[in-house]
């Protein structure tokens, strides 16, 4: 009877300590990820947000959805191509609730702040911002495609985040090189 409680506490305790050293790798996993991603996460959100604040809930909710995801993570793609797709499927699934929300909610458009990593020349935040409109007037399937563009992703690896073949992504490029380099020039004149 003693041998039998003994050996029990034993595997608790065992059971307990392989959560403990599982959940801190899991803890330093999540770490690595967004110590390498952070900033490219980043720049979809800013991509994707509606107001100058939007960017940090964006980000706050892709981190969770990838800490959510982390244990069903099953390596059929690398690891960026699997972060890129949850950050591009949290922004685009915010866009369409804010659409749907839009006619009930009065949004404070008016609040500006100044990033530390935003342009201080005049001329580049026109540019930015002139860009930034241009990509938010695509259909979104293109919006997405040039997010990776711009995040210097080859043709191969957007086409595997997006689903898409090589050949249909470099059509897109061309098409939506003009599309956005005749938005540009219109929006700057």
């Amino acid at each position: 009877m003693f041998s039998c409680h003994i050996f029990t506490t034993l595997v608790t305790n065992i059971n307990r300590e392989q959560k403990n050293i599982m959940q801190r790798q899991e803890e330093f996993v999540l770490k690595k990820i967004l110590d390498d991603n952070k900033h490219s996460i980043y720049r979809i959100c800013r991509i994707y947000a509606v107001s100058p604040l939007e960017p940090q809930d964006l980000f706050q909710e892709v981190v969770f959805q990838i800490w959510k995801s982390l244990p069903s993570f099953k390596e059929n793609s690398s690891m960026n191509t699997w972060i890129y797709k949850i950050a591009l499927n949290v922004c685009t699934r915010r866009k369409h609730q804010l659409k749907k929300s839009n006619r009930e909610t009065v949004r404070l458009e008016s609040i500006e702040f100044e990033l530390s990593e935003s342009p201080t020349n005049i001329n580049q935040q026109e540019k930015y911002k002139a860009l930034y409109d241009c990509i938010y007037c695509l259909e979104e399937s293109d919006q997405k495609v040039i997010v990776l563009y711009l995040e210097e992703l080859a043709y191969k690896k957007i086409a595997e985040i997006t689903n898409l073949t090589e050949n249909h992504i470099a059509v897109k490029m061309k098409r939506m090189r003009k599309i956005l380099l005749d938005c540009i020039t219109l929006k700057l004149k």
